[in-house]
């Protein structure tokens, strides 16, 4: 006696396949968001790796953390880091920091990684805003410069 098996639906197949292409998004946005550089062919003294922020997507009044992975040939003694928030291309907010206070100054020729966390507006409308973040050094030439996008909820769940 042979055993055949049941035919497999292709709905139920195609629900397989796109669990599967679902959770592998997931997994790429855990590890990083997508950034470009601001300038397309500016060689820039320190190269981004990877950009971190969480939560996924941003909540009003909660915090936000920023998570920068560099690596630089040059020793960086000090700077600033500039934020730069537009919504609909206006300019909604612009910041900025002192680059010692987010990483231990000197960094030497290597990896590093910068951090910020920043409680996030009670009043932002939901949508997509478009952020730049520049460090710089000391005569606000830029060490880097990079672009992402972030969509700011209401709640967690987006709504």
């Amino acid at each position: 006696m042979e055993f055949q098996f049941p035919p497999i639906p292709k709905l139920y197949l195609l629900l397989c396949l796109s669990s599967i292409l679902l959770l592998s998004s997931f997994h790429a946005h855990a590890s990083g968001y997508h950034f470009r550089y601001c300038a397309e062919y500016a060689n820039y003294p320190v190269k981004i790796s990877r950009l971190e922020v969480t939560p996924h997507p941003i909540v009003r009044a909660r915090r936000a953390n920023f998570k920068i992975f560099a690596s630089s040939a040059h020793v960086i003694c000090g700077g600033k880091w500039v934020i730069k928030v537009s919504y609909m291309g206006l300019v909604v907010h612009k910041k900025m920091y002192n680059l010692c206070e987010a990483m231990s100054c000197p960094v030497h020729a290597t990896k590093f990684t910068v951090t910020r966390t920043q409680r996030m507006p009670l009043f932002a409308p939901q949508g997509i805003y478009t952020v730049e973040i520049s460090l710089r050094n000391r005569i606000n030439e830029p060490f880097t410069c990079i672009i992402f996008n972030l969509r700011f909820v209401s709640r967690f769940f987006g709504v």
